[in-house]
């Protein structure tokens, strides 16, 4: 059972996050009115008191998840500063960071839902214009830029479909850095 505040005291957002926490861990299946209040100790009343139904709760997924995996991670980047160079290095440790398992569960929902594609596709544009852009500041074309950047999100996308348990935090964290000097190289 997902450890919860008291029932009394449950509001949207911990439907929300433990609706994540789910989809992480068991796809889009797992997202069930019943099954959710059941892991939440509450009835499924609790559940129609902050959404109007299914389809409101996996809206409301797709937006946190957009925000905290995207936009957060942007904002998290641009406070910390630094140049162009630096915000990749710390991206790219970001994502190295992530098990991608929510990812990977967002990426296979969208494979049979129009509306989570379309969530998908300006994620994915966002966190490409984002790279692309962040490589432009570097000093290259726009086209090398974006070339960079889909070759950096590529990449990241594919550790997480891949699995990234293969190799040990310390080698991956010294690939990522391999692969931010190769990237962010001028010849």
């Amino acid at each position: 059972m997902i450890k919860q505040k008291d029932s009394a005291k449950l509001g949207r957002q911990d439907w929300i996050d433990t609706g994540l926490k789910v989809l992480a861990t068991s796809g889009i299946e797992g997202i069930r009115v019943e099954l959710l209040a059941k892991l939440m100790n509450v009835t499924k009343g609790s559940f129609y008191w902050h959404f109007k139904n299914r389809e409101e709760l996996l809206c409301a997924l797709l937006k946190e998840w957009s925000n905290l995996d995207t936009d957060k991670i942007i904002e998290q980047l641009e406070t910390t500063g630094g140049d162009a160079s630096s915000k990749l290095l710390n991206l790219f440790e970001l994502c190295c960071q992530d098990d991608g398992l929510l990812e990977k569960a967002i990426r296979a929902w969208a494979t049979n839902d129009p509306k989570a594609a379309s969530i998908l596709a300006q994620v994915d544009r966002r966190r490409l214009d984002y790279t692309r852009d962040l490589f432009l500041q570097i000093g290259f074309t726009p086209f090398e830029a974006m070339v960079r950047a889909r070759m950096a999100y590529y990449a990241a996308l594919g550790e997480y479909t891949l699995g990234k348990n293969r190799i040990d935090r310390e080698e991956r964290l010294a690939q990522i850095r391999l692969q931010h000097r190769i990237l962010t190289h001028k010849n």
